[in-house]
């Protein structure tokens, strides 16, 4: 579990970096300038980090799904060789798409001058601001956002709806709520991350404002990766269990039964 929460609070600094240090330079500066170099490096990481977020809960899911429905072979199965792998999977599968789709902006013509309606530079408003015909680049995000956002979320769901099930066959009202508590941090940072970036995308499709949609992006590139450690910490046993022995100076017995102070 460590593991993975390690991978996944750097990818949610990594991901909150390439868009909110070059805001706080904006507004430092008072200059909302960002060269044509930098506004593809900023979306290629953007979309990098981004993918490997969403790869990464689901990774976290199947975990979620052995520790639950297989815990007498959890060890055997989720060792740290399939983790790594897993992990280099998930870059293994991100990179490359994102890699085409910064490389596809780079075919497309500019005017010199061009007005990004976002803080950042945001795929779909840059693509859709080329002089050129966009259609080849449209086509390649849709399939990119089935298979990078769908197979994530597909992969996500099935290991729930083993995980609901086998918490459905345990007997004792105390057994499904001892299960539940252990994936309860991970459902909520699953649903936070979908239902925000769902939020931005459906919000942009009804209200047609880009700056609404902007206004909306801070939810899900600032505000929930920034709640992902809360989330995790509040509800780790370990976690609250130190922090009171940081804060409160309480004792906390070890395996051997020595106090650590």
């Amino acid at each position: 579990m460590y593991f993975f929460l390690s991978k996944l609070s750097f990818v949610n600094i990594s991901f909150t970096s390439t868009t909110i240090l070059k805001m706080l330079v904006n507004i430092q500066t008072q200059s909302k300038v960002i060269t044509y170099a930098d506004c593809i490096t900023q979306m290629f990481f953007f979309l990098v980090f981004g993918a490997s977020d969403d790869c990464l809960l689901t990774v976290m899911a199947f975990d979620q799904y052995v520790a639950i429905c297989h815990p007498l072979h959890y060890t055997v199965i989720m060792n740290p060789w399939l983790c790594e792998k897993l992990v280099l999977a998930s870059w293994i599968m991100c990179v490359p798409f994102c890699l085409l789709h910064s490389l596809m902006v780079l075919w497309l013509s500019f005017c010199a001058h061009v007005e990004i309606p976002h803080f950042f530079c945001e795929l779909n408003q840059v693509v859709h601001l080329a002089c050129s015909d966009t259609f080849l680049n449209d086509m390649v995000i849709c399939f990119a956002a089935v298979l990078l956002a769908g197979g994530p979320l597909a992969g996500t769901i099935y290991s729930y709806s083993k995980i609901i099930s086998s918490i459905r066959a345990i007997s004792t009202t105390h057994g499904k709520y001892k299960e539940f508590s252990t994936c309860a941090s991970h459902l909520s940072v699953v649903s936070l991350f979908y239902c925000t970036s769902l939020g931005v995308y459906l919000s942009a499709g009804v209200t047609h404002s880009s700056q609404s949609s902007a206004v909306v992006s801070v939810m899900y590139t600032v505000v929930t990766p920034i709640l992902n450690p809360f989330i995790y910490s509040l509800m780790n046993k370990d976690i609250k269990r130190a922090l009171k022995v940081i804060f409160w100076g309480e004792t906390m017995k070890g395996s051997t039964g020595l106090e650590l102070k």
